[in-house]
C-alpha cells in the first residue's frame, strides 16, 4: 500500500485531480479548539465531503450534508463548466443555562467547486437530496463514433 494516498487524505483525494479546484488542507484532521468564526467556517468547509465518480453516461457527485435542509444548499453552474455547491450549517441556539461539555459538530458556510470536462452537459444538471446526501448528476455528451467507409481495392 502506498503512503502517498494516506498522506493526502485517502484514496479519493483531489490533490492530483486536474478538474478539482479544491486546495489540500494539511490541517484538516487537526482538532480546532478555537471558537472563532474563522475556525468554524474552515471546519464546516472541510466537513463537506464529496465523492465524484464518472460513469459511461454521467458525472455523479455525492455530498454528505447531515442536518442540512435542501433549502440551505445551493447548486450552481459557473462560467459554463464549474459546478459549485454552497450552503450553511447554522449554529444551534444557546441558552444561558446550558453548560457545553463538548462541541464537535461544525457550523458555518461551506463551498465546494469542481471544474468539469468539456463532455459535461451543464444545461442538464440534476440535483436531489435524500437522507442528508446530496446527489448531483451531470450527463455526458455521447461520444460520436467516426463514420468508417470501406474502400474496395481494385487490381
Amino acid at each position: 500500500m502506498s503512503i502517498v494516498p494516506s498522506l493526502f487524505g485517502g484514496r479519493r483525494s483531489s490533490v492530483f485531480d486536474p478538474f478539482s479546484l479544491d486546495v489540500w488542507d494539511p490541517f484538516r484532521d487537526f482538532p480546532i479548539s478555537s471558537s472563532s468564526d474563522v475556525s468554524r467556517e474552515t471546519s464546516a468547509l472541510v466537513n463537506a465531503r464529496v465523492d465524484w465518480k464518472e460513469t459511461p453516461e454521467a458525472h455523479v457527485f455525492k455530498a454528505d450534508l447531515p442536518g442540512i435542509k435542501k433549502e440551505e444548499v445551493k447548486v450552481e453552474v459557473e462560467d459554463g463548466n464549474i459546478l459549485q455547491i454552497t450552503g450553511e450549517r447554522n449554529v444551534e441556539k444557546e441558552d444561558k443555562n446550558d453548560k457545553w461539555h463538548r462541541v464537535e459538530r461544525s457550523s458555518g458556510k461551506f463551498t465546494r467547486r469542481f471544474r468539469l470536462p468539456e463532455n459535461a452537459k451543464m444545461d442538464r444538471v440534476k440535483a436531489a437530496m435524500e437522507n442528508g446526501v446530496l446527489t448531483i448528476t451531470v450527463p455526458k455528451e455521447e461520444v460520436k463514433k467516426p463514420d468508417i467507409k470501406s474502400i474496395e481495392i481494385s487490381g
